[in-house]
């Protein structure tokens, strides 16, 4: 199957920006607006009947999410499904969340067998993209998108299930050592498509997790994009 250069550059640009607002900022005042973000969010969950949801947000550490975060959010009803151990409650969040604040927008530009960092840094989710009609990361499809939208650095997705996440980072990547920079956004976001706003990243200077790019790293997850390519070629 022939892959389009434009589809291909598409892939490289949104990779791009995407990890520039990964990389770590210097650390900055914006870290109460980062928190009044996060509980507003909170609020637009209740709003939309994420009640469970935000009860798991609020029984982990606070510095667990501080800003720059894209919640993935299961139904109450999902939930109440499934054995979650009060010890595995920050494990399910950090699979449900994508360390960059992403609108649905954004998510649609992700072509199909492409990859998505969770917060959780082992582990990465398998796009399957039918545009507006469905958008499936990993086994689960975005049902209500945009709930969280008035903080600048929040947002949040409905899904219809719980995550299994299907795609895990290359053995590549386990012999990498990605030492922290600070950096600003890499490149022009491509046309038509606006660049998720620059911040620090979730987790604090004692939070975690912490997302740690080098340019080692930007390599390795475009080769994993480019990987998924070839296989389309």
């Amino acid at each position: 199957m022939y892959v389009p250069m434009t589809t291909f550059v598409k892939i490289i640009a949104f990779t791009l920006i995407t990890i520039s607002s990964l990389v770590i900022a210097v650390p900055s005042s914006g870290t109460n607006e980062s928190n009044d973000d996060i509980d507003m969010a909170k609020d637009e969950m209740e709003r939309a009947s994420y009640f469970t949801f935000v009860m798991l947000v609020n029984m982990v550490p606070p510095n667990l999410f501080q800003g720059n975060v894209t919640f993935l959010m299961p139904s109450d009803r999902s939930l109440s499904r499934s054995m979650i151990h009060e010890n595995n409650v920050e494990n399910l969040l950090l699979r449900h969340s994508i360390p960059s604040p992403l609108l649905f927008d954004h998510l649609l530009h992700l072509p199909t067998n492409s990859v998505l960092p969770t917060s959780n840094p082992n582990l990465m989710l398998k796009v399957s993209n039918n545009g507006r009609r469905g958008l499936f990361l990993g086994n689960v499809r975005i049902v209500t998108p945009n709930i969280c939208t008035r903080g600048s650095s929040v947002r949040c997705h409905g899904v219809d299930g719980l995550l299994s996440v299907d795609v895990q980072k290359p053995g590549l990547s386990s012999s990498i050592t990605c030492s922290s920079i600070a950096a600003g956004p890499l490149v022009a976001p491509a046309a038509g498509l606006s660049a998720p706003p620059f911040y620090e990243p979730s987790g604090g200077a004692n939070g975690r997790p912490q997302v740690k790019l080098s340019v080692t790293c930007m390599i390795t997850f475009v080769w994993v994009l480019h990987s998924n390519i070839m296989r389309l070629v």
